[in-house]
């Protein structure tokens, strides 16, 4: 029996296709990445252990939050470049917002946030 042209078995060539695009793709998203770490301090620069530090994207999407460590040190790895807005919150109180900080793809971010004094007056122009 004579086989056509239309009859050639192309789903191997495809599947490794697919294989050889998601395979570069995640590599891509890999290097694509980068990290925001910083320090929570109280009014009198003091590291905050245990302080809730929140991460948004600037437009108010995807928060993720983590806790420090007994340095009062944080850390969001693995996030897309972009501008994100960062708080802290701890004691009842939280800091103001640190806004459009900027996380690179590779390179890591540093920044401070500092925990208001309770009943501390905000800033004209920010919210409590």
């Amino acid at each position: 029996m004579k086989r056509s042209m239309q009859h050639i078995p192309l789903r191997p060539a495809i599947v490794l296709l697919v294989v050889v695009l998601t395979i570069v793709g995640v590599a891509s998203a890999k290097v694509a990445l980068g990290t925001l770490a910083g320090t929570v301090t109280d009014p009198q620069d003091k590291p905050v252990a245990g302080a809730t530090v929140t991460i948004q994207t600037s437009d108010g999407l995807r928060p993720h939050a983590t806790h420090t460590d007994a340095n009062g040190r944080f850390e969001f790895t693995r996030f897309r470049p972009g501008q994100y807005d960062v708080r802290a919150y701890a004691g009842g109180v939280f800091s103001e917002w640190s806004k459009r900080i900027l996380i690179r793809t590779g390179k890591k971010t540093e920044i401070t946030l500092k925990i208001r004094a309770p009943g501390a007056a905000s800033l004209p122009g920010t919210s409590r």
